[in-house]
């Protein structure tokens, strides 16, 4: 994984972790890979990869077995999604909008151009 510089390593590995589930490889119940297992595979250290862990599960995303690992906590892809679009809305789109009065894009504009995205 290719990391930005923009936002820390432990929220890039979380928003993955998050992303995966979104996108079912993980389902409610599902075991992730373990700690060590996940910071092997991003080359990350693995203290790292325990601060994006505990990140997700004070977020409820994730929960922890003790002796078995780590599970994905029923209801967590709901909830990525609300948090993801509240995001969206409140961060992205006001930037969006002002790019777009700046350089005359209507929204006509962009429905023919996520029209042609289809």
């Amino acid at each position: 994984m290719t990391f930005s510089n923009d936002k820390a390593i432990y929220v890039q590995m979380a928003d993955r972790l998050c992303d995966e589930i979104l996108a079912g490889k993980y389902q409610d119940d599902d075991r992730i890979p373990s700690v060590r297992e996940y910071s092997v595979l991003l080359e990350v250290n693995t203290n790292t990869a325990v601060k994006a862990y505990d990140e997700l599960a004070r977020a409820n995303i994730i929960y922890n077995k003790r002796g078995l690992g780590y599970f994905v906590t029923p209801g967590a892809k709901k909830q990525i999604l609300k948090e993801r679009k509240k995001e969206f809305m409140k961060e992205r789109l006001p930037e969006l909008f002002r790019q777009m009065k700046l350089l005359g894009i209507t929204l006509e504009d962009v429905k023919v151009a996520y029209d042609m995205q289809q």
